[in-house]
């Protein structure tokens, strides 16, 4: 006679779980922690590479720019093409490389520049500046290098820039200055104006 055989099961405690061990789970947390930062770090040394902060002291650049406001600085912007006139770049001081300026290009390579009764000129041509703060005072005549840049700020008469330490190794530009990001209520592009139809016609 066919006789049937139960099998038994015992119940499941309460509390058991099918789950992996708490080792295994720490582990994984801890890869997904670790993977994570090295995401983090990864993007934050592309960012540096690419771009540069600074802080604006003073106001010799303004209207354009204000003292206190934080600006995001492209670095690649050199490498893509040379300094345009009408550019905001940021560069090594040069009297002290320790120090970083932020002026506005005026003169390019083997431009003159002459400065006289308040007009900037550019090879004799005048050159139309909707963004200063007042004309300058000060007058002079400066021939441009062919590796060199003419900067000026735009609060003319309250800046250090070419007029008074001479022209720029283009070698100590650091970027163009592309964005105001501090304070938030300022947060803007920065504008560029294109000089250069100006200064040849």
């Amino acid at each position: 006679m066919y006789e049937r055989k139960e099998s038994y099961q015992a119940p499941q405690q309460w509390g058991a779980s099918p789950s992996p061990s708490r080792g295994k789970r720490f582990l994984g947390l801890l890869g997904e922690v670790l993977q994570t930062l090295i995401i983090a770090v990864g993007l934050f040394l592309i960012v540096n590479l690419v771009t540069a902060r600074i802080r604006v002291e003073g106001n010799s650049m303004e209207p354009s720019l204000h003292d206190g406001e934080f600006v995001v600085v492209n670095r690649l912007s050199m490498y893509w093409q040379e300094p345009r006139r009408g550019d905001i770049v940021v560069f090594h001081f040069p009297l002290d490389r320790t120090r970083r300026y932020i002026k506005r290009v005026i003169g390019l390579p083997g431009d003159v520049v002459s400065i006289q009764d308040g007009v900037v000129y550019i090879n004799g041509i005048e050159l139309n500046e909707p963004y200063i703060a007042e004309t300058p005072k000060y007058t002079g005549e400066w021939e441009i290098g062919l590796s060199e840049v003419f900067v000026l700020g735009d609060n003319r008469n309250a800046s250090s820039d070419s007029q008074n330490w001479g022209n720029l190794d283009q070698d100590d530009i650091i970027g163009k200055a592309v964005l105001v990001y501090w304070p938030p209520r300022e947060i803007s592009l920065i504008p560029h104006y294109d000089l250069a139809v100006a200064a040849q016609e």
